[in-house]
């Protein structure tokens, strides 16, 4: 992909064949596969072949290599870009002209997709290595790497729907670390004489998506999109957001054990907030208690 599509892009026998419009936009279509290719070629390939003969050991090689799988991250953001961009053009005679020359039977979308399936089925094949490996040496290092593993697997999903976030005005990267996002039923109850909105607060709940940051959380609202791909994605209009410094927590709302409360301003504004399961509330409110002390 990198030499027989990337570079070709550059190559001025092939500049006739590319459209103005897509000319430039290299970085775009392939994001940093060509880092992930580095990374994979030079160091992790030849870390992981050092353990040919111990396999069980191989989840040190990972934990080493850890901080480096954040560059899927980066990959990840970008796709939905790439994605759109390969939509336009996908039926141009430069990209053909690419696939006939590689005789590949599928088109390049396919093998831009590769690297979002490799960094999912890692945690599969480590999963797959526990099983083997229950009570030998290196057993931990495994479990620690598949944990690692997963926690980027989250990372990446998260920043999905973060980048899908509109009309927020602030930089969302000035309210710290992204730790949870998903869809919550919830009911508001405000102190200061809404007396309209504190009866309608007792029937319908408001579906709202929330993003909870080190710094703030932010209620908005979800769009389906219609389309194909990452365009069925959804999108997340900004509603408003909770600075994280005046928030407090009731953990268990009467008769309800989904149920938890956020309030601000020493109860000014109240927020009934229902999880999906009770697993998720507590997941939840053990996050939002660690930011609050």
């Amino acid at each position: 992909v990198l030499q027989g599509y990337a570079a070709e892009m550059d190559n001025p026998l092939m500049a006739h064949l590319i459209s103005p419009e897509l000319q430039n936009k290299k970085d775009i279509l392939f994001g940093n596969m060509e880092e992930i290719y580095h990374f994979h070629n030079r160091i992790f390939l030849r870390e992981l072949e050092t353990y040919v003969e111990y396999p069980e050991l191989v989840g040190r090689c990972f934990l080493d290599q850890m901080e480096d799988f954040q560059i899927y991250e980066k990959y990840c953001q970008n796709k939905p870009r790439s994605e759109s961009l390969w939509r336009q053009f996908s039926d141009s005679v430069f990209f053909q002209e690419c696939q006939k020359k590689l005789d590949h039977k599928l088109s390049l979308d396919s093998y831009l997709l590769k690297p979002v399936q490799r960094i999912t089925k890692y945690q599969l094949l480590l999963k797959e290595m526990l099983k083997y490996s229950k009570n030998c040496e290196g057993a931990e290092d495994l479990q620690e790497a598949l944990t690692s593993i997963l926690g980027i697997l989250k990372a990446v999903n998260d920043s999905m729907h973060q980048i899908a976030i509109t009309g927020y005005d602030g930089n969302l990267n000035e309210l710290g670390k992204l730790l949870m996002q998903g869809s919550f039923n919830v009911w508001t109850d405000h102190k200061k004489g809404h007396t309209k909105v504190k009866d309608l607060a007792r029937f319908k709940p408001m579906q709202r998506h929330l993003f909870l940051h080190e710094k703030a959380v932010l209620f908005c609202k979800k769009r389906e999109e219609n389309g194909e791909g990452y365009e069925k994605a959804p999108s997340y209009s900004y509603k408003h957001s909770l600075n994280m410094a005046a928030v407090g927590i009731t953990e268990n709302v009467k008769g309800d054990a989904k149920k938890f409360e956020i309030w601000y301003n020493a109860r000014e504004e109240v927020y009934i907030i229902q999880a999906p399961t009770p697993e998720v509330k507590a997941t939840w409110v053990n996050e939002i208690r660690k930011v609050l002390t």
